[in-house]
């Protein structure tokens, strides 16, 4: 259902992801930590269309993210850490 396969983004000479690659399949839970600054923001943003990978392919459930970020989108949910709309709420 999802998989990603040598995910690479830098911001100037800052590398945030380096090689990554993994896949979920149908039914599996899992979870996705590690360190500040170990990229785990970046990677979610390039799994859901917010950013482009400088490398490498993700795929969610058949699409690939990029060109076909419509597609993705309407497969996955995703709220991150700062989400714009609580703000909105109060």
């Amino acid at each position: 259902m999802i998989h990603v396969e040598g995910l690479f983004k830098s911001f100037g000479s800052t590398q945030a992801v380096a090689g990554i690659s993994f896949h979920v399949t149908k039914g599996e839970v899992v979870g996705f930590l590690g360190p500040n600054g170990a990229g785990k923001t970046t990677t979610m943003r390039i799994m859901t269309g917010f950013l482009s990978a400088d490398n490498g392919r993700v795929e969610i459930h058949g699409h690939a993210v990029h060109p076909q970020t419509l597609e993705t989108r309407r497969c996955i949910g995703y709220l991150p850490e700062n989400a714009p709309l609580y703000s909105d709420l109060e």
